[in-house]
């Protein structure tokens, strides 16, 4: 989270300018976030030092104005020598105390822009890293009752969420979710399916995959389109995926237009996404794809990009552009049937379209 809006947020909260949903967002975040309490409490004194520096020097002010007003009435004396003596001598407690309260602020300042330094920002992918141990056992859901379709020998390397694009069983993910050579995909039943990884586009972070497994049966309609205009700032978003083996919902809203350092193909959302979340669609109200969560800012609770759905068309025309045969193989869904449903309705209806990927070697 950047200075400036990590700065103003915390400002309004302690100045009561947060809405309700809003405010109640920030507590959570306050609750499970030791550090953000803590600067809480920093800003908050920060602040009230500056506050009381300024009454002191406003005092002081008028002092003076009283001191020279008094001088030119020739009620005290006017002498240069004189004055400096009467003048340390009536207000040195004030002049200490002042000294006092600016050394303290240069010590706040020091040690907030010090916290805030660019260098301690960290972007973290939202793929699953696989440990040892999970590198030797089935990395299957809990609802899987079959035998996994990965080969015997496989070395799990990585794991994401994919949805698809196309009925024909075409799904996008992230590129980073594809850490190894081949993936297989499970449906919320936990059924596993084949894949070809069909195409990566490591600059925009996007992937293809199609699903080339027999017992894949085609969708014939997908409820969702993938929507390619942009959202406006505070739009409620939702997502689904599978930072565990089973799938997950999440809820937020667009905080900012833009991603991490004003990057215009990404956009900010205030949600608490984990690893496993990478690949992921993020929906509006109305059910409609508009982004693909990819990174959390990794020092900040709830800051996480998401790549916009117009890259995933940029990144089928490369696809095409650079590859003849992939002209005609992908149908984008265009239209929407979720329209009007809660959100409830529309969960179950989108869950059967969000699958968990393991890639392996």
């Amino acid at each position: 989270m950047s200075e400036f809006y990590l700065t103003e947020s915390i400002e309004r909260y302690i100045n009561g300018e947060m809405l309700p949903e809003e405010k109640a967002y920030f507590e959570q975040m306050r609750a499970q976030n030791p550090e953000l309490n803590q600067m809480i409490a920093e800003h908050r004194s920060f602040t009230h030092t500056l506050s009381s520096f300024a009454n002191n020097k406003s005092f002081k002010a008028a002092l003076n104005d009283i001191h020279n007003r008094l001088v030119e009435e020739n009620v005290i004396p006017s002498k240069e020598d004189g004055l400096k003596i009467t003048w340390w001598q009536r207000y040195r407690k004030i002049t200490g105390i002042a000294a006092c309260i600016a050394g303290l602020t240069a010590l706040i300042i020091s040690g907030v822009i010090s916290f805030f330094t660019p260098n301690k920002i960290k972007i973290e992918q939202l793929s699953r890293q696989v440990n040892e141990l999970q590198k030797t056992q089935a990395f299957q859901s809990s609802k899987i009752t079959e035998v996994t379709k990965m080969p015997k020998n496989a070395v799990v390397t990585s794991g994401g969420s994919a949805f698809l694009i196309d009925g024909e069983g075409y799904l996008v993910t992230n590129a980073h979710v594809l850490k190894g050579s081949h993936a297989v995909v499970a449906n919320n039943d936990g059924h596993e399916f084949n894949t070809d990884i069909i195409f990566v586009d490591n600059t925009r972070d996007l992937a293809v995959l199609k699903i080339t497994d027999k017992d894949y049966k085609p969708s014939r309609i997908i409820p969702y389109d993938i929507k390619g205009a942009e959202e406006d700032l505070g739009t409620d978003v939702f997502t689904l995926g599978y930072p565990t083996n089973d799938v997950t919902y999440n809820k937020g809203y667009i905080s900012a237009l833009k991603g991490f350092n004003g990057d215009t193909s990404t956009f900010s959302i205030s949600l608490l996404a984990n690893p496993g979340n990478s690949g992921g669609p993020v929906f509006n109200r109305n059910g409609d794809v508009i982004g693909i969560l990819s990174t959390r800012e990794a020092n900040a609770q709830g800051v996480t990009f998401v790549i916009k759905s117009k890259e995933v068309f940029k990144m089928l025309k490369q696809w095409r552009d650079t590859d003849s045969s992939a002209i005609g193989r992908i149908s984008v869904s265009n239209r929407n049937n979720l329209k009007g449903y809660n959100r409830v309705e529309q969960i179950n209806k989108l869950s059967n379209y969000v699958f968990n990927v393991k890639a392996y070697n």
